[in-house]
């Protein structure tokens, strides 16, 4: 079975879309959610009229063609097997019509596949919808020829599917693993606990779904070697049975894409703490606020859906103090970004409260000398 462009297709599409910048992680922006996303809408989007064709738009329209052609030939050849043009043993026509006719049905059902991809699916506009019923359309032709060339071996249909029966034990003890994927792959699919662009989080795995297959899922690393949310360059996949036994965190939650972040400073036990969480405040609120009370109100229509109604969400930036273990005070200031924009918001606002600080520093009570 011819599968169309996937799992390699998006990775490309992905890296060419945000490419790993060098230098200090910290301070070089990682990817944003709009580059992901664009890649992954370009993963498969077709061609516009009168525009000339990528390689990636053009790969199942060549495919459709050989499937056409290879379905023409087999038309043409099938009724003249027997009739010696072809030279077969007489006692071997039977076995040789069976053959010809299961690769006839297998072109057809390919060719429908295809077609149905190249007119109708790559139009769809979504492009996590687009993936996945590619991959289930080219797995149900798939499942549709294994079952015509039992009954063809097996000519009693209640036979073939008694055989079917069996080799589906046999298979399900020596491949328990993969079926156990397979059959999470098609949770994944109803039940969503993650897409094609989510940004999850899976046992020990942290980063950007760029394919979810029949067995495995490939997700494109962050973190790992290097610190904060830069990508690693690494591409890691697992089992799709994982999600039946480990925590999935989506961070990419479709009705509320967002997470809590926060900055935090070391002050004195004698600064002006009143000071410090009205400037801290302030200055996040400057570039967060109208943002961050459009998504705290979202979270609360969300929050009243459920039967949680004592969860306090504040609409606009809040600075708390925590004793830290190193004999000064923690000034924590919380606030809600899209969780691509962490690391790129945060060192955006760090100069900018360190500058507010520091003029008025008796105020502040910043570490000073060798105890940091």
């Amino acid at each position: 079975m011819a599968i169309a462009p996937g799992d390699k297709e998006l990775e490309k599409e992905v890296e060419r879309a945000a490419p790993a910048p060098e230098g200090d992680p910290e301070l070089v922006d990682e990817p944003g959610e709009e580059a992901v996303q664009d890649a992954l809408r370009q993963a498969s989007r077709p061609t516009p009229a009168g525009q000339p064709s990528s390689r990636k738009a053009l790969i199942p329209t060549l495919w459709l063609v050989g499937y056409a052609a290879l379905f023409l030939a087999l038309l043409v050849a099938y009724p003249l097997i027997g009739s010696g043009v072809f030279g077969v043993p007489r006692e071997l026509t039977d076995v040789v019509r069976k053959i010809a006719l299961i690769a006839l049905v297998s072109a057809i059902v390919l060719l429908a596949t295809t077609a149905a991809e190249v007119v109708f699916i790559r139009r769809l506009t979504d492009a996590v919808l687009r993936f996945n019923l590619i991959k289930v359309v080219h797995l149900l032709g798939c499942v549709f020829i294994g079952f015509f060339a039992l009954t063809q071996v097996v000519t009693d249909i209640y036979a073939a599917a008694t055989s079917l029966g069996l080799l589906s034990l046999v298979l399900g003890a020596a491949l328990q693993e993969p079926i156990s994927s397979f059959f999470a792959w098609v949770y994944i699919l109803i039940r969503r606990p993650y897409r094609v662009g989510d940004r999850v989080v899976i046992g020990d795995v942290r980063g950007d779904v760029i394919s979810v297959g029949y067995l495995d899922t490939a997700i494109w690393e962050i973190g790992g070697p290097v610190s904060g949310d830069h990508p690693s360059g690494r591409l890691v996949k697992f089992p799709n049975r994982m999600v039946f036994n480990t925590p999935v965190f989506n961070y990419s939650w479709p009705l509320f894409p967002y997470v809590w972040n926060e900055i935090k400073f070391n002050v004195a036990y004698d600064a002006d703490l009143e000071y410090v969480a009205r400037t801290m405040e302030r200055i996040v609120a400057e570039e967060m606020g109208e943002l961050m009370m459009e998504r705290v109100a979202r979270f609360r229509e969300l929050l009243a859906q459920t039967p949680v109604d004592q969860l306090e969400v504040r609409e606009r930036p809040k600075v708390v103090f925590r004793v830290s273990e190193n004999t000064w005070i923690e000034a924590i200031v919380r606030y809600v970004v899209r969780p691509r924009e962490a690391s790129r918001v945060k060192t955006r606002l760090m100069p900018k409260l360190l500058a507010a600080l520091n003029a008025e520093p008796g105020r502040a009570g910043f570490p000073k000398g060798d105890n940091r």
